[in-house]
């Protein structure tokens, strides 16, 4: 799979990618961007190279930026992952998973997937509550090509 199909579907996933304003945050508009780029093992440390051509089995890292035009309140993001990868974590841990295509959420290891305890592989989407006072932040999860 090369990059440009990756991130043809990774932008018309994040076009798609539900955000959802408490009340508190009321109409502010909330701005999405992303980045992906592979994890690379360098001499002595992890390096993360934008990415160019993915391939099965390559560690991929995709980067969320959100902005919003007020400070402060509360709100939804909700991402569905492309098919072509597997979840692996969150740079925060602080999110929520489905493995039923956003019908049902909790933590990885409390789901139920085909009668038995979810997986990575089973995760179809992922969201994570924002309260922060700042306009402006990251999150970043790592997943695997398929």
């Amino acid at each position: 799979m090369t990059f440009r199909g990756f991130a043809a579907r990774a932008a018309s996933v994040l076009c798609l990618a539900g955000l959802t304003a408490a009340p508190a945050l009321g109409k502010a508009e909330v701005r999405l961007g992303s980045a992906v780029f592979i994890e690379r093992n360098a001499e002595s440390a992890r390096v993360l190279e934008p990415a160019s051509r993915l391939s099965r089995g390559d560690r991929v890292v995709t980067i969320l930026s959100w902005q919003r035009s007020g400070a402060g309140g509360r709100f939804t993001l909700t991402n569905p992952l492309p098919r072509s990868v597997y979840y692996q974590g969150s740079a925060n841990d602080d999110e929520e998973v489905s493995v039923d295509g956003g019908r049902t959420w909790g933590k990885l290891g409390g789901l139920k997937a085909d009668g038995r305890v979810a997986t990575p592989e089973d995760v179809t989407h992922l969201r994570w509550r924002i309260s922060s006072p700042g306009k402006a932040g990251h999150i970043a999860y790592s997943a695997v090509v398929r």
